[in-house]
Formats: C-alpha cells, sequence, structure tokens
C-alpha cells in the first residue's frame, strides 16, 4: 500500500499567472502528481486577506472548492483535500453542500481539512466573529455531519436555522468524507479527538508559524507531548480509536534537495505513528514544478515502504 503524500498545488502563485493560473496548469500539475505517486493534492483557503497580511509575507489562494473541481475534472485517482477551508467563513451547509457535490462527482475522493483560521481582518471583512470563531468551528461540524445524512434535517444555529432541510445526493463516502482538523494547539487536538477523523498538524518551528499564531511543533519532544496529549483526551471522553494523524509542512523539495533527508524524516514521523504526510514544491516554472514532483516520486516515494 503507497503510503499517502500530499503536495500543496502551486495555483496560489498569481505572481506567474501564464506558469500556474491556466488550465493546462491544472491538467499538467494533476498528470505529473499522478504519475509521481502523489496521493493528494492541497489547496488554502484565504478569501478576503488584509493587504497588511500580504505585504507582511501573506499569500493570495484561490477558492478552494473551485480549484478542487478543476483538479478532479484532470485526474482520476488524486485525492482532494482542503488544507485547510477556515470552516466559520461560510454558513455550515454551504460547505456541505459544496463538498457533496465535490464528493460525487470525483467519486469519492474528498478530505476535508478545516481550521478555525486566525486573520482578524479576514474576519471582519466576512462579516464573522473572530472570537467566536471556535465555537463556531464545533457548531458547523455538528451541522455538516447533519446534512451529509441526505435525510432531512432540524438544526438550530447561530443565526441561522434549519427546519426540515435536505441535501441530495449524500456524499459518496460514508458517513461523510474524512475530517482533518488541522492546528498545533491543544484545542485543536481535542476536537480532532470529539469531532474529527484525523489530526493535522504543522510541522514547522516557532519562527515559521509566527504569523499563524499558534503552537510550534519541531521537536521530537513537541510531537510526543502533543501525542501524549491526545491520548489522554481520547480516554477522558472514550474513544477507543484515536484520529488519524497527518503530518502537514514535512519538508520543501526544491533544487538540489536531500532525497535521503527527506526518506529520513518521514521515516520518523511513521514511527510517529502519522498515517501521512505533506510536502510543499518550490520551483520558478510550472515545467520545473512538474520535473520536481516526478523526480521526488521516483527517488523518495518509491522508496517509502
Amino acid at each position: 500500500m503507497v503510503f499517502p503524500v500530499s503536495v500543496t498545488l502551486p495555483f496560489d502563485n498569481i505572481d506567474q499567472p501564464e506558469e500556474f493560473g491556466t488550465m493546462d496548469a491544472v491538467r499538467e500539475v494533476g498528470h505529473a502528481l499522478e504519475e509521481a505517486g502523489f496521493t493528494t493534492g492541497t489547496v488554502t483557503d484565504h478569501p478576503a486577506p488584509s493587504s497588511r497580511w500580504l505585504d507582511g509575507g501573506g499569500h493570495y489562494a484561490q477558492d478552494p472548492f473551485v480549484m478542487l473541481s478543476l483538479l478532479a475534472a484532470m485526474t482520476t485517482k488524486l485525492r482532494l483535500q482542503t488544507s485547510i477551508v477556515v470552516l466559520p467563513y461560510r454558513n455550515p451547509f454551504v460547505t456541505a453542500r459544496a463538498v457533496s457535490s465535490l464528493d460525487v462527482y470525483s467519486k469519492g475522493r474528498v478530505s476535508l481539512g478545516i481550521g478555525a483560521g486566525y486573520l482578524k481582518a479576514e474576519y471582519k471583512a466576512l462579516g464573522v466573529d473572530f472570537d467566536s470563531r471556535n465555537a463556531l468551528m464545533d457548531e458547523y461540524i455538528r451541522a455538516m455531519k447533519l446534512a451529509w445524512t441526505g435525510e432531512d434535517f432540524t438544526f438550530e444555529g447561530t443565526g441561522y436555522t434549519a427546519l426540515g432541510n435536505r441535501i441530495r445526493p449524500a456524499p459518496i463516502q460514508k458517513p461523510h468524507p474524512p475530517i482533518l482538523i488541522g492546528g498545533n494547539s491543544r484545542m485543536a487536538i481535542r476536537r480532532a479527538v470529539e469531532l474529527g477523523d484525523s489530526w493535522a498538524p504543522f510541522f514547522a518551528p516557532a519562527a515559521v508559524l509566527s504569523m499563524a499564531r499558534t503552537a510550534s511543533i519541531a521537536e521530537e519532544e513537541d510531537v510526543d507531548a502533543a501525542l501524549a496529549y491526545m491520548h489522554a483526551h481520547c480516554e477522558k471522553v472514550g474513544r477507543e480509536v484515536p484520529p488519524q494523524l497527518y503530518f502537514a509542512g514535512s519538508g520543501m523539495i526544491g533544487q538540489g534537495y536531500d532525497t535521503q533527508e527527506f526518506i529520513d524524516q518521514i521515516g520518523a514521523l511513521r514511527k510517529k505513528g502519522a498515517a501521512g504526510v505533506g510536502v510543499g514544491i518550490s520551483a520558478d516554472s510550472r515545467s520545473q514544478w512538474c520535473d520536481l514532483a516526478r523526480d521526488f516520486g521516483e527517488n523518495v516515494l518509491a522508496k517509502l515502504e
């Protein structure tokens, strides 16, 4: 069985629209990833980031469900993952509808990575209360799970009410596409245990995560402490099988990258219980990006046992 390795898709690179902003780019990237043996392509979510954040090192993001729909049309095996959708930004039934449609038309390839986000200015622009984001996260997950049954549902939410509504077709994956809870905090771990299928921390040092305002997970001790907390919370709430563990940010593939370093790092994370990891690719052109993906497939993915 192929060990799951996801890769961040390059379509947020708006500085080179001729390289990464076309349907040709979606097709070539999708084909390269499937040929290389990557299991998943991931997209981010920033519908209206502040200029201050962008000018300070942030990044643009295409609409996640649009991009994954385009990718679905160009591929047959690649899983389609949000990493992450900021769940409180949208009414939960709008998100449930998008996920269900994509899962049906892609024949069950969706994985829903979700998080609470951290950009106060973006929350304000979208008319959502920033301080309520964590409560909304938990509420929206429960609302979506009801909607995904395909049956009539009733739900009293924050500023909305469903009194016998229905969303069909329901997702192909049962009971719903996998829910990956993003974030390094203890709150994210608790949410993964109580409401998620997987926990998806971002493996990076504090300096890298300072903009994201989340806890650092960079050393072996950080991983051990987080996993100990997760297992303790499972015991506390009576969850017998803990969430699966997916590590994002496990490394950046660039020109001259060290293949053995990646093999060793992924191996170490697997020993910690990782069921999958995520990587990025740094390239100046579409052809270079695809070449690096194929090279990684041949020299790293093919050697993961």
